[in-house]
């Protein structure tokens, strides 16, 4: 992993204090695209920094070892997983992915990616959104020679898709250096438009694909991560700028979901509110039994927020007090939370429904 690695997209954060997630009645394939909050290791395959390979990543994990995820133990998608009654996704990019564990869905995202091709350069060999979507028609195809065409087209358009991407734009692009080359092509409000632009083309794309249950996520109040109190905060208030563009990116969000919505006649995308739901999440860490959200549990430096998390960073000897793992990223109880929020979440944080809501109706319908 590097240290520009950035929490893009905290989620769904209410009033809800447990962290074993809800269960949903019916089990189906789960397909993952995104970035480093949903990556279940497909960069350990690659040659890139933004790896999660080394301890103390996966302390929390059965063997305490390092999985790839950016995570001290689970992540979201691992947490979905647990809902859907399956065992977790594998990365595309495995070898153990083969035979009937297709069935069981892929994972096909990459730490370090955004929308835009040229976000997260300074990775180089990273999985971007195109070649995500390309690798979902070649495990189509792969899938097929298993169960057959018609079978395939059933285990895609039932089956429950998660994308997490978009912060990376902001902090891995147009704010990753002074005058960045994308912050000199456009103003901030014409940029969050343009984002909004290319992210509509690959919904639609992954529709195109047979998707037909997407839960899509935005950025969370990106100002307010570890790493960017320890570089833009001496104070500790959330960095301002990230923070407006935050509130200039999600609402747009969840418009274009709304439009793509009714365009396609149905509700095949559901929206969080993130912006929302993570702000009640930072300015009430108690409420939610942690007893800090400004300062990760692995790191250094002011609130642990520079440099990588490693063997020689601080070590928090209680991960579940952390609502922040590393500079970026949230601990394995934050995201149960979060998960906890996609499943059962109020308007307030959900639109048009909650995850649960979504997948009860599609069970409705085919009965």
């Amino acid at each position: 992993m590097a240290s520009s690695l950035v929490f893009v997209s905290w989620m769904v954060l209410g009033l809800v204090m447990a962290t074993s997630t809800a269960r949903v009645e019916s089990a189906r394939a789960f397909f993952v695209f995104g970035d480093s909050l949903v990556d279940n290791g497909n960069n350990n395959f690659l040659a890139t920094t933004a790896r999660a390979d080394s301890p103390p990543y996966g302390i929390d994990t059965p063997n305490r070892r390092p999985t790839g995820r950016f995570s001290n133990g689970k992540n979201i998608p691992d947490f979905i997983s647990e809902a859907l009654g399956s065992v977790p996704t594998l990365p595309y990019l495995s070898p153990e992915l083969r035979g009937d564990r297709l069935l069981v869905g892929a994972n096909f995202a990459s730490a370090g990616i955004g929308i835009l091709n040229d976000t997260g350069i300074q990775f180089i060999n990273i999985i971007r959104m195109y070649k995500q979507l390309k690798y979902f028609e070649q495990y189509q195809a792969r899938l097929t020679d298993l169960v057959g065409y018609d079978e395939v087209r059933r285990i895609v358009n039932d089956a429950l898709i998660l994308i997490t991407v978009g912060g990376n734009d902001f902090v891995n692009n147009y704010y990753l250096i002074p005058f960045s080359p994308r912050s000199r092509q456009f103003s901030l409000p014409d940029y969050v438009r343009y984002l909004i632009s290319e992210y509509k083309k690959l919904l639609m794309r992954l529709y195109d694909l047979g998707a037909r249950k997407v839960l899509v996520t935005g950025t969370g109040p990106m100002g307010c991560v570890p790493a960017e109190l320890a570089m833009r905060s001496p104070t500790g208030q959330c960095a301002a700028e990230l923070q407006r563009a935050a509130a200039l990116y999600n609402p747009q969000l969840v418009n274009m979901i709304n439009e793509l919505n009714s365009q396609y006649g149905s509700n095949i995308f559901i929206a969080a509110n993130t912006q929302q739901q993570t702000t009640d999440f930072i300015n009430d860490p108690a409420a939610y039994g942690f007893t800090t959200s400004k300062v990760a549990c692995c790191g250094q430096g002011p609130y642990n927020g520079l440099g990588l998390c490693t063997v020689v960073s601080n070590l928090c000897p209680n991960r579940d007090e952390y609502a922040f793992w590393d500079p970026f990223h949230p601990s394995e109880r934050a995201n149960g939370i979060i998960v906890n929020m996609i499943l059962s979440g109020s308007a307030n944080y959900m639109s048009p429904m909650n995850l649960s809501s979504l997948l009860a109706l599609d069970t409705k319908t085919k009965t």
